[in-house]
C-alpha cells in the first residue's frame, strides 16, 4: 500500500522530532510545532493508520509513536535529502590534503578521526589491500646476531614488515637474497606469488638453498595474512554518549562484536557488491547486538583496482541525512588524495 502525502509528511515530521529529542512524538507535540493545518485528533488518527501499517510503534500505551525499522527505511528510501555540508565541514575534511600526510595509514587514520568526531559515532575505514597490487621492493635487514628484518613494498608505496629470527648470516648475505628476490619477483601481483616461485629461487642460488628453504614458510605464510582486510576504527567509546546504550551492560557488549575480526569482517564484506552508497538498519545487518544500530558506507577509490570502504555504526535514531553527506565527501576526499598520491 502506496501512502498518502499527509501521512509520509507526518512520518517524516515524527522521525524527524525523534531524531533530535530521542523521546516518543505525540499527536499534540505535532500539531503544536508543525504548521500541518490539522487538528491533533486527525494527527492521531493518521499516526494510528501508520502504527497499524508497520511505520510507527508504541513504546507505552501512554506514549507518543517512534519509528519501527519499516519507517526508517521509508525514510532513508524516500523521504530524506542528501545534506549540503557547511563550508567548514567541507575544509575540516579537505584539509586532508593539506597536512602532507604521505603515509597512507596516516591518511586513512587522519580520515576515521575527523568522520567519527564529526558525527559523534563509530568510524571504520578499510586500508588498501596490500596484495592487490605489485611488489616493488623486498629487503633484508640484519637488525642483530639472532633477528632479521624483512620489508615488503609494493608499487601503491605500501609497506608491510616482519621480523624474523635468524641467526649465522650477514648483511651481504642479506643483500644477496634482496637483489635476488626483487630481480625475481619485482612486477608480478603480490596475489600472484606462490611457493612455486619462491622455491625456483634456489636454482639461481643453490649455496644458499637452506636459508631459502627456512624462509620459504615464512613468506608464505606472511603473504597469506596480506588478504587480509585492514581496518582502522575511530570513536568505539562514543557508543556510552548514546542515550540507546545507556545500559553498560548493552553498550559493553556491542564494544565487544566491533572487537571481533569475525564481525568486522562481515560488517565490510555485506556491502561488497555496492560500489556507492548504503545503508542498512538495525535487523538488517544481521548481528543480534546490531538490533538498535544502523550503518552508513561508502567507497573510495585507492587505485584502479583496489576500492576500499568507509562505514558508520551509530544509533538507529541516527541523522542520516548528514551522516551520509559526511561519508560521501570524506570518500570522494581520500579517492582525490590517493589520486594525487599515484600520480
Amino acid at each position: 500500500m502506496s501512502l498518502g502525502d499527509r501521512k509520509l509528511a507526518i512520518l517524516k515530521i515524527i522521525i524527524d522530532d525523534f531524531i533530535n529529542n530521542a523521546s516518543p512524538v505525540g499527536s499534540r507535540t505535532i500539531a503544536k510545532k508543525y504548521p500541518l493545518g490539522i487538528s491533533s485528533a486527525t494527527v492521531r488518527n493518521e499516526m494510528a493508520d501508520l502504527e497499524e501499517l508497520g511505520y510507527l510503534s508504541q513504546p507505552h500505551t501512554s506514549a507518543g509513536r517512534i519509528p519501527s525499522e519499516l519507517g526508517y527505511r521509508m525514510y532513508v528510501d524516500s523521504l530524506i535529502k542528501e545534506k549540503n555540508l557547511k563550508k567548514d565541514q567541507r575544509n575540516l575534511v579537505r584539509g586532508l590534503l593539506l597536512n602532507n600526510i604521505i603515509e597512507v595509514e596516516d591518511v586513512i587514520s587522519e580520515a576515521a578521526e575527523i568522520l567519527s568526531s564529526m558525527t559523534g559515532m563509530i568510524a571504520m575505514i578499510t586500508l588498501p589491500k596490500f596484495n592487490r597490487s605489485e611488489l616493488s621492493n623486498l629487503k633484508f635487514v640484519k637488525i642483530n646476531d639472532s633477528k632479521i628484518l624483512m620489508i615488503l613494498v609494493n608499487n601503491s608505496g605500501l609497506y608491510k614488515s616482519l621480523i624474523i629470527n635468524f641467526s649465522d648470516t650477514n648483511q651481504n648475505v642479506l643483500d644477496l637474497l634482496s637483489d635476488m628476490f626483487v630481480e625475481r619477483l619485482k612486477g608480478l601481483s603480490i596475489h600472484d606469488i606462490n611457493l612455486r616461485i619462491i622455491n625456483s629461487l634456489k636454482n639461481d642460488l643453490p649455496q644458499l638453498s637452506n636459508i631459502i628453504d627456512y624462509l620459504i614458510p615464512i613468506l608464505r605464510d606472511t603473504l597469506k595474512e596480506l588478504e587480509d582486510i585492514e581496518i582502522c576504527i575511530k570513536g568505539k567509546d562514543n557508543i556510552f554518549n548514546i542515550p540507546e546504550f545507556r545500559d553498560f551492560d548493552k553498550a559493553k557488549s556491542f564494544i565487544e562484536s566491533i572487537s571481533s575480526k569475525k564481525i568486522l569482517e562481515h560488517l565490510v564484506n555485506m556491502n561488497s557488491e555496492h560500489d556507492g552508497l548504503s545503508v542498512k538498519i538495525g535487523t538488517e545487518i544481521g548481528i543480534k547486538e546490531f538490533q538498535d544500530i544502523s550503518m552508513v558506507s561508502s567507497v573510495y577509490r585507492f587505485n584502479e583496482d583496489n576500492i576500499g570502504r568507509l562505514i558508520i555504526l551509530g544509533p538507529t535514531r541516527m541523522d542520516y541525512s548528514g551522516v551520509i553527506s559526511i561519508v560521501k565527501h570524506t570518500g570522494d576526499t581520500l579517492t582525490e588524495i590517493f589520486s594525487g598520491i599515484n600520480l
